[in-house]
């Protein structure tokens, strides 16, 4: 079997080996550590997003448990749509380790109260553990890649009846905040979040917000968002960067969930991937 293109990121052989989707060396602002995308190994999907329906998924809905009667969760042209009207989240029926995740996703036009003018926010939680709704009353204990205009690429530990932990690498912004720094101070923090390299310190919470850095695409475009779980240590590539890197997880097996927090959000591609040592 040949080799798919570079620029289709990550379709790999039993065996076999081929980059992520790679950084191009001509976009600006972009440091050295995150251009390093690493090379993985990787089984054919033992999960993925079958575009017909929600087989291997289950909803779970803020105050309707696993009732989701306005179809939050759905189904539309090969798509996943989260409508963001009310929180809660789309959760594999599968728990997972060592694994490569690929998602595809890009934000609809609708949001809603409370949300209906900040920043479009969900965000895939990993290692998800524990009782539907244990954190806030609307997702699983687990390790979050945010995705938030302006911040894809966060690392936030989500609390449930246990409270994750995680160590990364960091260097402290003006606004007094961890920035993931490749070779930075090292700190371990139990709840709380940890922002992407390149998050604007003047961030604000509003509708349509994008820092000078970002490197998520534009409102409608799709994304590509990688997250590597190796162990321990999870790895999160945007659109062909490196944008953060947490070690030492406490939670490093568990559920998938997709949240729906205020915002339309679809996605397209969703596999899971082992991992080859």
């Amino acid at each position: 079997m040949s080799r798919a293109p570079r620029v289709v990121a990550l379709i790999l052989l039993i065996g076999g080996s081929l980059p992520l989707v790679a950084a191009q060396p001509s976009d600006p602002e972009i440091p050295a550590f995150a251009r390093e995308v690493p090379t993985v190994r990787t089984r054919e999907p033992i999960f993925q997003f079958n575009g017909k329906d929600l087989e291997g998924f289950y909803p779970f809905v803020r105050g309707r448990g696993l009732s989701d009667p306005r179809g939050v969760f759905s189904v539309r042209d090969g798509m996943i749509r989260s409508s963001g009207e009310e929180f809660g989240g789309l959760a594999t029926v599968n728990e997972y380790s060592d694994y490569l995740l690929v998602v595809e996703w890009k934000w609809g036009e609708q949001t809603w109260v409370p949300r209906k003018s900040a920043a479009r926010d969900s965000g895939v939680l990993i290692h998800c553990v524990g009782k539907d709704g244990a954190a806030g009353g609307n997702w699983l204990e687990s390790q979050e890649c945010q995705i938030i205009e302006g911040g894809t690429g966060d690392l936030l530990m989500v609390g449930g009846k246990g409270q994750p932990s995680l160590t990364c690498e960091v260097r402290t912004g003006p606004d007094g905040q961890p920035y993931y720094q490749k070779g930075g101070q090292s700190i371990t923090r139990k709840g709380g979040r940890f922002n992407w390299w390149g998050r604007d310190p003047k961030w604000k919470d509003r509708l349509g917000f994008r820092g000078a850095r970002d490197v998520e695409k534009p409102t409608g475009e799709w994304n590509r968002m990688e997250v590597i779980c190796d162990g321990d240590t999870i790895t999160v590539v945007l659109n062909g960067y490196v944008v953060n890197v947490g070690t030492k997880s406490s939670h490093t097996k568990g559920k998938i969930q997709f949240q729906s927090e205020g915002a339309e959000i679809f996605f397209r591609k969703i596999e899971v991937r082992p991992l080859i040592r």
